[in-house]
């Protein structure tokens, strides 16, 4: 059955293709400097033909009847283009377009490639997010990243200001897949949880996925975060000096080849930044530690380069490498160290006389993460991928057909001994075959997007099928209603045990080869963690300019794979299983019109789990969850800017404890003299009822001023004054249950940040 599906999709491909007329496509510019128009509108006048541009600029008009046309070209910020195109009974016409950028902004023009974009693809739980959307929040200690931004999205939960892990509706972030241009990145989020390892001025554009994701993803049960770097300037060199606070960072970029119109160009990028909060927190912040010596532990080096090299049709090829860092250091909790380098290539192929496009990565992630606790002996944890991928996107009428392969080589080493001074390792190296293909057909207000997506997982010998489905109706210009759902499937597990308090080891292992226990005690043959998708919602545009977008979501994880780190006896499997379910409804409305900009959202959501004797709520099951995001513009250039974000969010579970006992390892075996050995740790015994508490509810207001001081066309400096928790909220991070004292997340932080552009 899933090969004649396959089948079915491929010759519905190459039937829409045999039967086109003409295809005009091409590459839209910015004129100064090269740069793609991303979601920009282009059209034939006079004719219901036209398309959005995609993040690379790339637009197709495909079944284009003979004739003579004029192609159109508009996006906010530019002055329109208008160029005259002649096209014959059959074949394929490349026409690049270059737009300038015009010195009044264009509020007159009524096309929206957003919007357009949103009646023609299905977008369920798709929010796409560019750099420009990530600075207008208030920039933390100086500067905006994309981790400030993702707390703020509809179904998203973050742990607070330590820890820096999202929890995307119910799915925890294992199972989050998570990329910097194709690679999968490990753990993208330092300990202090105001930052990331991306450098939001190299963003060109963030989709997050948060769930019923198409068959273009897999390897993943709950949700996607894909990230997309721009280039280097191919006109100028330049670059950015950046200081605050919390670090210090320096970028520079320029051509290789200068950009010219109808030509090859070639640029770099390269970027680098630093913490150095651990050493300004001891006289700036030296409340937000409980040790004062100690200040704010938190230490961080992010490097990242790119080479870009792009053709006169729009064909790229580009070289990258990383090597960011994290060390949290408090000698009253632990002291934690990771490093993820790697580094790939990726490519987009627009061959002259064939209607499709080919595109293409290979690369490598290696993340390394040990642990080391007074009370418990050191862990360490290290993840390596190698993986290479490519996929066809063929365009017909008013449809288009992706296919593509890929294949991973994953070497997993883990080393723990627990309490009970029982040893759990692995080391192992595993193979990830998969294939996909995805169709979307738009057919009047409808738009239909059914794919399916293979998984091959070579150590478990598993062939897991996925089919998707998306779903979109346009009742009218104003209201879209949408579903999605699928299968879903990973190999990869967290090494992290959710009764932990402080969670800030994130270590990985691949799916295990020995013994497994099912939720009915006997051995499962197949180990692999599974979930299904369903979800459901509406788009409204209430006004031109505000825009209500409701979804209800049922994930449903119908086997997760867990760590036994507690277990006592050698006999005792390593690995058990659990099941669970998270359900809930997301609403976000938007306004935007001249300078002001308005965000508001709603979560309500619950997040289960039954280990086969209770069902429970996870740590992070925040049942409400409330963002308000609002940024001014003082000045119509848009140089004086305030910002302000508001979060509430209702109190995570916990476990209570019961009573305290004198814990005793035994480690000398039957031989201990158990009677007059002095036990050196406190056991701690918790309620039998998992989850039962709840912590009180969280709230937080952050503000920034940001100021542009212009000296020339290129140069400026930005003034940031940013304050975190303004009215110096209380809000607890974890209670320490032997010192019996409660820890706070961050208090009340003022900042002055100073970047220098050139």
């Amino acid at each position: 059955m899933l090969h004649r599906i396959i089948i079915l999709f491929f010759l519905l491909a190459f039937a829409n293709v045999a039967s086109a007329q003409a295809t005009v496509r091409g590459t839209v510019f910015d004129k100064s400097n090269g740069d793609p128009i991303l979601y920009g509108n282009v059209y034939l006048k006079g004719t219901t033909i036209g398309a959005n541009t995609d993040i690379n600029g790339f637009y197709t008009l495909p079944n284009v009847p003979t004739g003579e046309y004029i192609l159109i070209a508009t996006y906010i910020g530019y002055d329109t283009v208008r160029m005259e195109v002649n096209v014959p009974e059959r074949g394929i016409i490349t026409r690049n377009l270059y737009m300038e950028e015009n010195s009044i902004e264009l509020g007159v023009v009524n096309i929206s490639a957003r919007k357009e974009q949103a009646r023609t693809e299905v977008q369920i739980s798709k929010l796409a997010v560019s750099q420009r959307e990530i600075k207008q929040l208030p920039s933390t200690g100086g500067d905006a990243d994309i981790v400030q931004y993702l707390q703020v999205l509809p179904g998203i939960i973050s742990t607070g200001d330590q820890g820096g892990q999202l929890f995307i509706r119910g799915g925890s972030p294992v199972q989050n897949k998570i990329m910097l241009d194709g690679l999968i990145i490990y753990n993208p989020f330092h300990s202090i949880g105001f930052y990331s390892i991306f450098e939001t001025e190299l963003i060109k554009n963030v989709d997050v996925l948060t769930g019923g994701f198409n068959a273009t993803h897999g390897g993943r049960i709950s949700a996607v975060v894909d990230i997309s770097t721009r280039d280097g300037d191919k006109s100028r060199l330049g670059g950015q000096l950046s200081v605050s606070p919390f670090m210090y960072k320096g970028l520079i970029e320029g051509p290789l080849i200068k950009f010219q119109e109808g030509k090859s160009s070639a640029s770099f990028v390269l970027t680098s930044k630093r913490s150095i909060i651990d050493q300004t927190s001891k006289e700036l912040y030296t409340y937000g530690s409980v040790n004062e010596e100690v200040g704010l532990p938190f230490k961080f080096n992010d490097n990242y380069g790119k080479l870009s090299f792009r053709t006169s049709n729009g064909s790229f090829f580009n070289l990258f490498g990383f090597n960011f860092s994290d060390e949290f250091n408090n000698p009253d909790v632990a002291k934690i160290d990771w490093s993820n380098f790697g580094g790939g290539a990726n490519f987009k192929l627009i061959p002259g006389n064939s209607g499709f496009l080919v595109g293409g990565l290979i690369g490598m992630s290696d993340y390394d993460i040990g642990i080391r606790e007074s009370s418990e002996d050191d862990r360490t944890s290290r993840i390596r991928e190698l993986s290479a991928g490519i996929d066809f996107t063929f365009f017909g009428n008013n449809n288009e057909v992706k296919y593509g392969f890929e294949v991973k080589s994953i070497r997993t080493e883990f080393d723990f001994t627990n309490p009970f001074n029982l040893r759990l390792s692995q080391f192992q190296n595993t193979t990830e075959l998969s294939g996909f293909v995805n169709y979307r057909q738009v057919i009047g207000g409808l738009v239909i997007e059914p794919g399916i997506r293979l998984q091959y997982y070579a150590s478990q010998g598993v062939l897991s099928p996925e089919p998707r489905l998306g779903l979109k109706y346009n009742v009218n210009d104003r209201l879209r209603l949408k579903a999605a759902g699928g299968l879903y499937s990973q190999n990869i597990l967290s090494t992290s045990n959710e009764r932990d308090v402080v969670n800030l080891f994130s270590g990985f292992l691949s799916g295990p080869e020995n013994q497994v226990i099912g939720l009915d005690g006997e051995n499962i043959e197949n180990k692999l963690q599974r979930a299904a998708h369903a979800i459901a919602g509406f788009e409204y545009d209430l006004l031109e300019n505000l825009e209500l977008n409701v979804e209800g979501y049922f994930k449903d994880f119908t086997q997760l794979v867990i760590v036994n780190r507690n277990k006592i006896a050698r006999g005792d499997p390593d690995y058990s299983t659990e099941t669970g379910e998270a359900y809930g409804v997301d609403f976000s409305m938007k306004y935007q019109r001249d300078k002001l900009y308005v965000w508001a959202t709603y979560s309500l959501g619950f997040v289960n789990r039954f280990d086969g004797s209770q069902k429970y709520p996870t740590v992070f099951d925040r049942r409400h969850n409330v963002n308000l995001l609002s940024t001014y513009n003082l000045d119509d250039d848009g140089d004086f800017q305030v910002s302000a974000r508001w979060n509430l969010g209702s109190g995570f579970p916990f476990t209570k404890t019961q009573g305290f006992y004198n814990y005793n390892s035994f480690l000398g075996g039957v031989s201990t003299d158990y009677l007059t050995e002095n036990p050196e740790n406190i056991g701690i015994l918790y309620s039998d009822e998992r989850n039962g508490g709840r912590l009180p509810y969280y709230h937080r207001l952050d503000l920034s001023i940001t100021k542009i001081f212009r000296f020339s066309k290129h140069m400026n400096a930005e003034l940031v004054a940013s304050v975190s928790n303004v009215y110096n909220r209380p809000n607890i991070f974890y209670f320490d249950r032997i010192r019996y004292s409660r820890v706070d997340q961050l208090p009340i932080i003022p900042s002055i940040g100073l970047k220098f552009n050139f």
